[in-house]
C-alpha cells in the first residue's frame, strides 16, 4: 500500500476524530459546572450549649470540660477546640482528614448521640446542647438589605419573602439570614402598684405563661359531623395584653395588666449579632449553590428573579450585593480562555521562528484540540471548572506541545531525507511512541501524590492531578495520531528521491550552535557535571527563599478587618466602634462600600474564609475598594487611624 492509499483510507477516521474533539469539546466546555473553588466538605461541627447566669469558669468546668471528655472518646476525632464565655460554651470538633464527605452524616449522628447521652449529667440550668454540622456551607452570593426608617421585623418580613422565592431558583441550595434580632414583648411592671393592690408578681408570671398556648380542647359529634372545639381568647396584638385580668379569683375588683405595667414590643436588650451596610442597619442574606452546578448560570438566574420580584420591594428598602461568586468565576473562566489563546499564539510564534509557519500552525491546532478533548473527559468525570482545574490546564499548556513537537520535527527530518509521508509517519511513530509515553507518564506521576492523597489535600486539589492526567495522556494520543495526519495535509514530500542523504536536515544556525555546545559539554564532561551539580544546589537554596502560598494573591478589590476589644466588652459598645470606623472609611473616595458585622463573623462567602465564632467584643469590617490597586494604600491609612484613635482595641 503506498502513501496516498494509506492516507486516503484513514483520512475519514482522522477527520472524525478532529470533529469529535472540536465539537464535543466545545459542547462539553459550555456544559461544565463552573465554581470558584472545588467541592470540599468542611469537616468540622460546633457543639453550642448555653448556661444562663454562669461565669466563664463555671461554663468551662461544668459544661465544656465534661463534653470535651465525651467527644474525645470518638475514634474519628482529630482536634477539639473550645471557647467558654459567660453563659455560653462553644466546642469545635474537627474530624480526621482521611474521612470523606460521604461518611460525615454517620459521624455527626454519632456525635449527637454522644452529646445527648451525657446531657443528663450536666448541672441544672444548662440548656440542651445543639450540634451544628452545616455551618461550613459556602454562600457564594452575599446580599445586604437595608431600609431607612424600617424596623428589623419589617426588614425580616421582606427577606422572608425573598428567601421563599430565591430558594426555588434552579441551582440554589440554601438561603440564610444573618443579623436578625430576637423580637420580644416587654412588660415593665410597677412593683409599687402591685404592692398597693396586693397582687403577687408570681401570679403575673403564671398568667403570662398560660397565654396563647395551643392545647387540645377536644371534639364533639353533632349529627353527621365531628367538630373540633377550639378555645378562643388568644392575643393577636400586643395591645390586647393590657386587658389581661390579673386580680385574684373571687376578687370584687377587676384589675388588668395595663393598670400596673407598660407593655410594648421590642428586641432583645443585648443582641447576639449586629450587621450594617454603609452605616445603615441591615440584614445579610447568603445564597449557597447546589453541588455541580454552573454558578455563572445560577447567578444570572438569581439576577433575573430579583428583577422579576422588584415590584414587591417596599419603597425605601434596598438590596446591595456584597460578594458575587458568579461574577468572580466568570472572570476566572474568561481569564483562562485568554491564557489559552495567548499560549497558542506564543507557541505558534516560537515555532514560527524555529520550525517554520506550517509547523507552528500544526502544533497550535493539536494543542487546541487536546484542550478541547480534555473538556470531554472532564465532563464525563464530573470535574468542574474551578481554580484548581483551571490551574491544572494552565500548567499543562506548557507540556502539551512536547509530544507533538517531537513527532512534527521527526516528520520534517524524514521528509527532508527523502522518505514518503507514509514512511516518515511510520518511522517517527514507531521510534518515539513508547519513549514519549514514558516521558508523559513520568510528568503525570509528579502530581500523583496530590490526586491520590486520601486526606483533605486529595479532596480539595485532586482535580489538579486528574486534569493533568487527562490532558497529558490525550496529548500523547493526538501526537501519534493527529500530528502525522496534519503533517500529511501541510507538508510536501521531497521531489528528488535519488539521493535521500544528500541534504543534511540538521543545518541552520540553531542546530550548528546547539551541536557546538553539545560537543563542548562532552569534551569537558567533568566540568559540565560540576556546573550542573552547582546549579542544582543553587536552585535548592534559592527555592527555600521563595515565598510560598497555595494561592496567588486575590485580585478581588476587597479586604477584611478583624476588630477585637477586651473580653467582657458589651456588644453594643463594640458596635459603636464599628459604626465610627465605618463612617471614617466611607469618607474615602477610594472606598466603594463598607459592611460590618459585630458579635461574630460574616457568613462564609468563600471556601478559604473561616468566620469567627460568637464574641461580644469582636467586630469585622468588609471593605470594597474601587479597584485592587488601592487596597494597600487604604490599608496603610486605616492602620494608622486604628492605632491613633482606637487604643482600646
Amino acid at each position: 500500500m503506498n502513501s496516498a492509499e494509506y492516507f486516503i483510507r484513514h483520512k475519514v477516521t482522522s477527520w472524525m476524530f478532529v470533529l469529535l474533539l472540536g465539537i464535543g469539546g466545545t459542547l462539553s466546555f459550555f456544559g461544565l459546572g463552573q465554581l470558584e473553588d472545588p467541592p470540599f466538605t468542611i469537616k468540622e461541627a460546633l457543639v453550642i450549649t448555653s448556661y444562663p447566669g454562669a461565669s466563664a469558669q463555671q461554663v468551662e468546668e461544668e459544661v465544656t470540660y465534661p463534653l470535651e471528655n465525651q467527644i474525645q472518646q470518638l475514634a474519628w476525632v482529630d482536634k477539639v477546640k473550645s471557647i467558654s464565655s459567660p453563659g455560653l460554651s462553644q466546642i469545635t470538633v474537627e474530624i480526621k482528614s482521611i474521612y470523606s464527605g460521604d461518611q460525615l452524616r454517620q459521624i455527626w449522628d454519632e456525635l449527637r448521640r454522644k452529646v445527648n447521652d451525657h446531657q443528663g449529667a450536666l448541672p441544672p440550668g444548662v440548656n440542651t446542647p445543639w450540634v451544628n454540622d452545616d455551618f461550613g456551607d459556602v454562600f457564594g452570593v452575599l446580599f445586604a438589605v437595608t431600609g431607612d426608617g424600617y424596623s428589623y421585623e419589617e426588614l425580616k418580613d421582606y427577606i422572608d419573602f425573598l428567601r421563599r422565592e430565591l430558594v426555588l431558583v434552579d441551582g440554589v441550595s440554601k438561603v440564610s439570614v444573618a443579623g436578625a434580632q430576637s423580637e420580644q414583648v416587654i412588660v415593665e411592671i410597677s412593683r409599687l402598684k402591685l404592692n398597693s393592690l396586693g397582687i403577687s408578681i408570681n401570679r403575673i408570671y403564671d398568667l403570662l405563661a398560660t397565654q396563647n398556648v395551643v392545647s387540645n380542647a377536644g371534639s364533639v359529634q353533632v349529627g353527621s359531623e365531628y367538630i373540633r372545639i377550639s378555645p378562643t381568647g388568644e392575643f393577636t396584638d400586643v395591645s390586647e395584653l393590657n386587658r389581661l385580668i390579673i386580680s385574684e379569683a373571687g376578687s370584687s375588683e377587676l384589675i388588668r395588666l395595663g393598670d400596673v405595667a407598660d407593655i410594648k414590643r421590642g428586641y432583645a436588650e443585648v443582641p447576639e449579632n449586629l450587621v450594617s451596610y454603609n452605616g445603615e442597619q441591615a440584614l445579610h442574606v447568603g445564597v449557597s449553590f447546589s453541588s455541580g452546578v454552573n454558578v455563572v448560570d445560577v447567578g444570572v438566574a438569581l439576577e433575573n428573579r430579583l428583577a422579576e420580584l422588584e415590584y414587591e420591594r417596599p419603597i425605601g428598602m434596598e438590596v446591595y450585593t456584597l460578594y458575587n461568586q458568579p461574577v468572580e468565576v466568570d472572570a476566572s473562566v474568561n481569564n483562562f480562555i485568554s491564557n489559552l489563546l495567548a499560549a497558542i499564539v506564543i507557541v505558534a510564534l516560537v515555532l514560527l521562528v524555529f520550525m517554520g509557519f506550517k509547523s507552528g500552525l500544526l502544533i497550535s491546532a493539536v494543542l487546541l484540540l487536546t484542550i478541547m478533548g480534555s473538556f470531554i473527559f472532564m465532563s464525563v468525570m464530573d470535574i468542574n471548572l474551578q481554580r484548581i482545574s483551571l490551574g491544572a490546564l494552565i500548567i499543562a499548556l506548557g507540556m502539551l506541545v512536547d509530544n507533538a513537537i517531537v513527532v512534527t520535527e521527526g516528520m520534517l527530518i524524514n521528509l527532508k531525507r527523502g522518505y514518503t509521508k507514509l514512511e516518515a509517519a511510520r518511522q517517527v511513530v514507531s521510534q518515539n511512541q513508547w519513549p514519549l509515553l514514558g516521558a508523559t507518564i513520568i510528568a503525570v506521576l509528579a502530581f500523583a501524590p496530590i490526586g491520590l492523597s486520601p486526606d483533605a489535600t486529595g479532596e480539595f486539589a485532586g482535580s489538579l492531578f486528574w486534569v493533568l492526567l487527562i490532558s497529558l495522556m490525550l496529548s500523547w494520543i493526538t501526537a501519534i495520531t493527529l500530528t502525522p495526519f496534519f503533517c500529511e495535509l501541510l507538508f510536501k514530500e521531497q521531489q528528488d528521491k535519488a539521493d535521500q542523504t544528500a541534504d543534511d536536515p540538521y543545518q541552520g544556525f540553531v542546530f550548528v550552535v546547539y551541536k557546538s555546545l553539545l560537543d563542548l559539554c562532552l569534551r569537558w564532561r567533568w566540568t559540565t557535571i560540576t556546573v550542573v551539580l552547582a546549579a542544582t544546589l543553587l536552585a535548592i537554596v534559592s527555592f527555600s527563599q521563595v515565598k510560598q502560598a497555595f494561592f496567588p494573591p486575590s485580585t478581588t478589590a476587597m479586604f477584611l478587618v478583624d476588630y477585637w476589644r477586651s473580653q467582657g466588652t458589651d456588644i453594643r459598645v463594640t458596635a459603636e466602634d464599628m459604626k465610627d470606623i465605618e463612617h471614617w472609611l466611607l469618607e474615602d473616595e477610594r472606598v466603594e462600600y463598607v459592611a460590618t458585622t459585630t458579635g461574630q463573623g460574616a457568613l462564609r462567602y468563600m471556601l478559604t474564609y473561616a468566620p469567627q465564632k460568637q464574641y461580644a467584643a469582636y467586630g469585622q469590617l468588609m471593605v470594597r475598594t474601587v479597584d485592587n490597586t488601592v487596597i494597600q494604600s487604604v490599608l496603610a491609612d486605616l492602620d494608622r487611624e486604628l492605632k491613633d484613635n482606637y487604643p482600646q482595641a
